[in-house]
């Protein structure tokens, strides 16, 4: 059973910055797409940023492309790490992140086999 574990959430002022940081147990074939979701109180889970580590396929939202940036790296023990760097914060930008990973590169939610707890991220004015 794949882990991922979310870290980097906060609260940031209009127009600042936050990284966030997904750690996943293991690497298997059905972690190959690394993805970031976000949930935003009564509203339904959006795909914000997705990746796909062969193909090197990346997707964002149109809400934040240009402003998000989705990475990922593997550290020695072969572990991957996936990111979101997240530049000029607004408020609609607040809501629980997702780290997700899966298998088939899609916005959907139910393409992610495993899911993360969630990190919380508030932007204020």
């Amino acid at each position: 059973q794949v882990q991922l574990e979310e870290s980097g959430g906060g609260l940031v002022q209009t127009g600042g910055s936050l990284r966030l940081s997904c750690a996943a147990s293991e690497r298997t074939f059905r972690t190959d797409v690394m993805a970031w979701f976000r949930q935003a109180p009564g509203k339904e889970r959006e795909c914000v940023a997705t990746t796909s580590w062969n193909s090197g396929t990346t997707y964002y939202a149109d809400a934040v492309k240009g402003r998000f940036t989705i990475t990922r790296d593997t550290r020695g023990n072969g572990k991957d790490n996936v990111y979101l760097q997240m530049n000029n914060l607004a408020a609609g930008d607040t809501a629980d992140y997702y780290c997700a990973a899966g298998s088939i590169l899609s916005r959907e939610t139910s393409r992610y086999r495993y899911w993360g707890q969630g990190t919380q991220v508030t932007v204020s004015s």
